[in-house]
C-alpha cells in the first residue's frame, strides 16, 4: 500500500492533480482511506526521491523542479491499486452467507482460487473467525456463518433498544469536545473524486458512557460479527454518504442538547442504514 501511495502521489503531482492542501499525512490518509502508517512511509520515500520536501513550517511542499521533470517524462499515469485480498474474500463470503445454509471452505482450494498462499488465506480466515463469521472445524475446513433476515432484524431491533437505553444513561455525561471531534470525523465529499469519511465511534462512546455491563456484554458477544458486515456494506459509496449524513444528524442533535431528536435520529440510523444487506437477503429468498 505504501508503494502504491508513493507511485500514485508522484503521478498525480506530475499531472498537477494533487492540491496543496491535501499534502498532509491526514489529508493523504483520507484520500486513500488508510491509516497514517503507509502514508508516512510513502511520504518518507517521496522526500528521499526529491518529489517532496518540508518547508520552513514543516509542511509538505512539492518540489516544482522535480514535478516539472515528472510531467515532462510522462510520469502521470496512475498505478493500479494493490489487491486487498481481505476485502475481496470478505465480499465473496458475505454474498455466500445470504444463502442461509452453512458453507464449507477448504484452505487449499480457496487459496488456489484467489491466487494466494494457504498461510495468507489462514490469516484472513482467522481474522474473520475472531469476528464470528467463520468457524474452524478440524479435518473439515472452515464453516461460514449463514446470514438470515430474521437474525439481522432481531439484532437491529435489540440494538435500537439497547443503544437508546445507553444514550439515556449516558446523557448527563456527554461532553462537547468528543462530540465535536466525531462530527468533524464524519465528512461528506468536498470535491469530485473525494471520498466521504466515516467516524462511527459514537456508538461505542454511548455504550462506554452508559457504563452498563449488560449493554456492554451484548455488543461484546454479538456486535463483532455484524460490525464486519456493516463495514463491508460501507465500502459502497452511496452507503457511506448515507452513513455520514445520519451520523451528523445524530451528533448535531446531541450537541444542541435535543434528546428526543437525537433518539429519533439514532433509531432511524440503526434501522434504515443497511439496505444493501437486506436487499441481498430478500433477492436470495426470491431466487433473483
Amino acid at each position: 500500500m505504501a508503494s502504491y501511495i508513493k507511485e500514485d502521489v508522484a503521478a498525480r503531482i506530475g499531472s498537477g492533480e494533487i492540491a496543496a492542501d491535501s499534502l498532509t499525512l491526514q489529508g493523504l490518509s483520507q484520500r486513500y482511506a488508510v491509516s497514517v502508517t503507509p502514508v508516512r512511509a510513502a511520504v518518507k520515500e517521496l522526500i528521499q526521491d526529491g518529489v517532496l520536501h518540508k518547508g520552513k513550517n514543516r509542511r509538505l511542499v512539492v518540489n516544482t523542479r522535480r514535478a516539472d521533470r515528472l510531467e515532462a517524462n510522462g510520469t502521470s499515469s496512475q498505478p493500479e491499486p494493490p489487491k486487498d485480498h481481505y476485502k475481496i474474500i470478505l465480499d465473496d463470503l458475505v454474498r455466500l452467507s445470504v444463502r442461509e445454509q452453512p458453507v464449507f471452505l477448504r484452505e487449499e482450494t480457496t487459496a488456489r482460487q484467489y491466487g494466494i498462499s494457504r498461510w495468507a488465506l489462514r490469516q484472513i480466515f482467522n481474522r474473520l473467525a475472531g469476528h464470528g463469521m467463520l468457524k474452524h472445524l478440524p479435518r473439515r475446513g472452515w464453516q461460514l456463518r449463514p446470514l438470515r433476515q430474521t437474525d439481522l432484524e432481531a439484532y437491529l431491533e435489540t440494538r435500537v433498544v439497547l443503544e437508546l437505553l445507553a444514550l439515556r444513561s449516558a446523557w448527563p455525561k456527554l461532553a462537547e469536545e468528543p462530540l465535536q471531534r466525531m462530527l468533524a470525523g464524519n465528512r461528506l465529499p468536498q470535491s469530485r473524486g473525494d471520498r466521504p469519511t466515516i467516524d462511527d465511534s459514537l456508538h461505542a462512546y454511548l455504550v462506554v458512557q452508559a457504563d452498563n455491563p449488560y449493554i456492554t456484554d451484548f455488543f461484546d458477544r454479538h456486535g463483532k460479527y455484524y460490525e464486519v458486515l456493516f463495514d463491508w456494506e460501507a465500502l459502497d459509496g452511496e452507503a457511506r454518504i448515507q452513513t455520514v449524513r445520519q451520523h451528523r444528524e445524530i451528533l448535531a442533535a446531541l450537541l444542541r442538547r435535543d434528546q428526543p431528536a437525537a433518539e429519533r435520529a439514532l433509531a432511524n440510523h440503526i434501522r434504515s442504514n443497511h439496505p444493501i444487506l437486506q436487499d441481498m437477503i430478500q433477492n436470495q429468498s426470491r431466487g433473483t
